[in-house]
């Protein structure tokens, strides 16, 4: 009965002189529609449903581990070396990377996507955003994924996984310091519940090029 009832829909669509690749098209955007409103009906939330599409990629957040650092220098150092992304200039030595995670234990978690195969594909922390004791309750966030991994929803898992470690761990605050003109982690971020509070300007240089920076703040529940 499914293959004569796509069969029949298929047909249907020849008829009226779709072509294949817009025929792929339609279906998927009618399969998504139809599977959110099926969730909504049962009456899943947002962040909910964001969790399970995240887990139909295959894809598995966890707390980072020594023997990570290796993978998060490789995708890190792609992005210094080569965007705007981090305003760092040099590449990490395995030694520094496996130090950086030492620094970030307790609250300050450092988490990584791992798809099917263990490979980490993605990382987030949380960093403290100034070191003054009035600022505790702050903290600021990085997300980073593979950019053969880039489209897939990796970074929304990863952000959204920080943004719950925050609330565990008893902060007031997230920010997000974002170069002027990267509109997908703006969007990224926007869709979490990130608010733009700030425009600096000019304040990062890399490429012997002058860089805005964007900032962005979410107000977790609670004290």
């Amino acid at each position: 009965m499914v293959t004569s009832r796509v069969a029949e829909d298929e047909g249907a669509e020849r008829q009226r002189g779709e072509t294949e690749p817009e025929l792929a098209r339609r279906m998927v955007t009618s399969r998504v529609a139809e599977d959110e409103g099926a969730e909504r009906q049962r009456g899943e939330t947002e962040p909910e449903l964001a969790r399970r599409m995240d887990s139909v990629v295959g894809v598995l957040i966890r707390p980072a581990v020594k023997d990570d650092a290796r993978a998060i220098a490789d995708i890190y150092n792609l992005e210094v070396e080569t965007s705007t992304v981090t305003f760092d200039l040099r590449p990490r030595t395995l030694e520094e990377q496996e130090a950086w995670l030492e620094e970030r234990s307790g609250a300050y978690v450092v988490l990584v996507a791992v798809d099917d195969s263990g490979d980490v594909i993605g990382f987030g922390s949380l960093s403290p955003y100034k070191s003054r004791p009035g600022y505790s309750t702050t903290v600021e966030d990085s997300v980073y994924v593979r950019r053969d991994q880039h489209g897939r929803g990796v970074g929304r898992a990863i952000l959204e996984a920080l943004v719950e470690a925050a609330k565990g761990s008893g902060f007031h605050v997230v920010m997000a310091r974002i170069v002027g003109g990267h509109e997908a982690s703006i969007g990224l971020h926007s869709t979490l519940g990130f608010e733009i509070v700030g425009h600096e300007r000019q304040t990062g240089r890399k490429f012997n090029q002058w860089f805005d920076v964007i900032l962005m703040e979410r107000l977790l529940d609670g004290p």
